[in-house]
């Protein structure tokens, strides 16, 4: 799933854009008065990129080390599961390099928030999104109230697999809502995102394994000026052929299915 980066973007004149249509509850809507609610949708573009340095991330010093967001959990190590009308998906969490954005997921999964509640919207070759006791994106805040600190981490990416906060688009707006991504490919070559200054290992996996760098926290700012990212707290370890057969269901012009999927039941556990 790292803040800031890129410099200048190609000309468009010149260069074909990609495009990807990307409804995670980036932005919200307004409502009647006008308030900025907690999830909606968007759609952006993945604009061509050309060689940067990228800006540090705000928690760079609990930098993870290369690729072991994409290890599997430790013996004994805590891990979320969540257990879906689809099957059961189970994550590893990253406390030591999102430790807010862990202990908000933890806190509501244990105090119940999650049983019961819907993955809401569903974009095949995207992601699944839930977390929203409303069920239309609307809704949800963090534990406790309100909303939490953006935490944009050196080697945690929106890989496939990625688990990480849903937002608004502006800063600290992450509440209940989260992702899961889904894509199978990357809309990027590993060339270009090494020309964008991501490492070779992120490259390649995302040219390996598929995601979406757009909601990175660290390369968008050329990309989206103004756009904040996603931050990326966990990795789905077991049960992507789940989260997979979710992306796959009907759904209506709003990406919400047809036939609920729901999260019976959200708990933590060890390894």
């Amino acid at each position: 799933m790292k803040k800031s980066g890129l410099t200048k973007i190609c000309s468009i004149s010149t260069v074909v854009m990609l495009t990807l249509v990307i409804l995670a509850a980036v932005f919200s809507g307004c409502s009647g008065s006008g308030t900025f609610t907690t999830s909606g949708t968007t759609v952006m573009t993945a604009t061509p990129i050309t060689t940067t340095t990228a800006a540090a991330p705000t928690n760079a010093a609990n930098a993870a080390a290369d690729g072991a967001q994409l290890l599997p959990p430790s013996a004994g190590e805590e891990v979320a599961v969540l257990e879906t009308s689809a099957g059961i998906i189970k994550i590893r969490l990253f406390p030591e390099q999102c430790p807010i954005t862990v202990e908000n997921f933890k806190n509501l999964i244990n105090s119940g928030y999650y049983n019961g509640v819907t993955f809401h919207r569903v974009i095949n070759d995207f992601m699944i999104q839930g977390g929203d006791p409303k069920g239309d994106g609307t809704g949800g805040d963090a534990y406790g109230g309100g909303t939490i600190a953006d935490e944009f981490c050196v080697n945690l990416y929106n890989f496939r697999g990625a688990l990480a906060m849903a937002n608004t688009g502006r800063p600290e707006s992450g509440g209940s809502q989260f992702f899961i991504v889904q894509s199978k490919s990357c809309v990027y070559s590993a060339d270009e995102l090494k020309s964008a200054g991501y490492s070779d290992w992120a490259a390649e996996k995302y040219a390996e394994l598929g995601g979406t760098p757009h909601l990175d926290g660290v390369y968008n700012s050329a990309l989206y000026p103004g756009y904040n990212g996603h931050t990326v707290f966990g990795q789905v370890y077991q049960g992507m052929d789940v989260v997979d057969a979710i992306a796959a269901v009907q759904v209506d012009a709003s990406s919400k299915p047809l036939s609920a999927i729901t999260i019976t039941r959200a708990y933590l556990t060890t390894a």
